[in-house]
């Protein structure tokens, strides 16, 4: 992290750590809104981190947002933060204004006519708490950007394994607020990788959090005389718990500076994200795995901690494509670049200045 990334994410944790508590949380689960951690939130202007200042934003850096959402990730926040700024940056992808009011970004089956858009939607991350819907629309070779009111769409709530809203909606033929096209070349694949890294970024961030939990956990359990943490075998698991976290925050930060050094996602961000996406899925689950192994019954008690951070890993490893898929994608990838440059793209470094 830059300076600038460390002083935002301090912000960040620091409103987090206050008012994104086990309660507020288990709350927010069972429906009631947190109306006090998303003013703070707002006020602070986390909300249009990535948002330049001509659209209606504070013009941070793009390190600067995914500081932001690591930090979200860490404290397992139940507002729709990460998909506000997401939606946002794909609204600037367009040169739209943005509001920094709740929004989501909708991928589904869409089309747009006459202003108009009609289509579905399946696991929409907190579509009944956003004021507003943006989604990328692919139309007889035109690539828009769409912005609509929530309350003009018809919406069936349904809960995610994290316990947030992954809500169904229905448009049919809704007006939309604003319309606009895109950079040359930018399209549903750009979207789904910057979700993809979204998600890995908010995993790294969690996977921090458990981590952090279970030593703490380890250090303060007593069993046969002394601290289970002392035991040489559950050290042996934490340590390796520790390589996976270590290894998913590496991966996700690649990706997102490399995200940084383009004007949006070119091929080589696009490497480092399917890099990151393939990686989340093994350290989710031994990650998650250790940790709930060393708390035992204690990890999934409705007042601990642990099972608010790990259930949104369970729930974040799927969303915008399976390790499978991305697996798959990224072998390919590999397989075209040949034997004569397999070894010096793996071993390249680049300059992150």
């Amino acid at each position: 992290m830059t300076d600038s990334d460390n002083i935002i994410f301090d912000t960040a944790s620091r409103i987090f750590d206050d008012l994104s508590t086990a309660e507020v949380i288990n709350e927010a689960e069972a429906g009631t809104w947190p109306e006090a951690l998303w003013q703070a939130i707002s006020e602070s202007g986390l909300n249009l981190t990535w948002i330049p200042e001509d659209n209606g934003g504070i013009g941070a850096t793009v390190l600067d947002g995914f500081a932001v959402i690591k930090a979200a990730g860490g404290a397992a926040v139940p507002v729709p933060l990460a998909e506000t700024l997401f939606a946002g940056w794909l609204l600037a992808q367009a040169g739209l204004q943005v509001s920094g009011e709740t929004a989501t970004v909708v991928v589904g089956d869409l089309s747009l006519a006459d202003g108009k858009l009609s289509g579905s939607a399946l696991g929409v991350p907190y579509a009944r708490n956003a004021t507003q819907l943006v989604a990328l629309v692919e139309t007889a070779g035109k690539v828009q950007v769409v912005q609509l009111a929530t309350a003009q769409c018809d919406i069936t709530e349904q809960t995610s394994l994290a316990g947030e809203p992954a809500d169904s909606i229905s448009f049919n033929a809704v007006a939309v607020a604003q319309t606009g096209e895109p950079g040359e070349g930018f399209n549903g694949e750009n979207v789904e990788a910057m979700g993809a890294l979204i998600r890995c970024v908010q995993a790294a961030g969690a996977l921090s959090t458990a981590l952090e939990l279970t030593i703490e956990y380890s250090m303060e359990r007593v069993q046969f005389g002394r601290a289970i943490g002392k035991f040489q075998a559950l050290q042996h698991s934490i340590s390796a718990f520790a390589g996976e976290v270590a290894a998913m925050n590496a991966a996700a930060d690649a990706a997102a500076e490399a995200v940084a050094r383009a004007p949006s996602i070119d091929h080589e961000a696009w490497i480092e994200i399917a890099t990151a996406k393939t990686r989340l899925e093994e350290a989710v689950n031994n990650g998650a795995a250790v940790a709930h192994q060393v708390h035992g019954a204690m990890g999934f008690t409705y007042e601990h901690s642990l099972h608010h951070v790990t259930r949104r890993l369970w729930a974040w490893r799927d969303e915008f494509g399976s390790d499978v898929v991305w697996a798959r994608r990224l072998g390919e990838e590999v397989l075209s670049w040949g034997a004569d440059e397999l070894w010096p793209r793996i071993t390249a470094v680049t300059d992150a200045r």
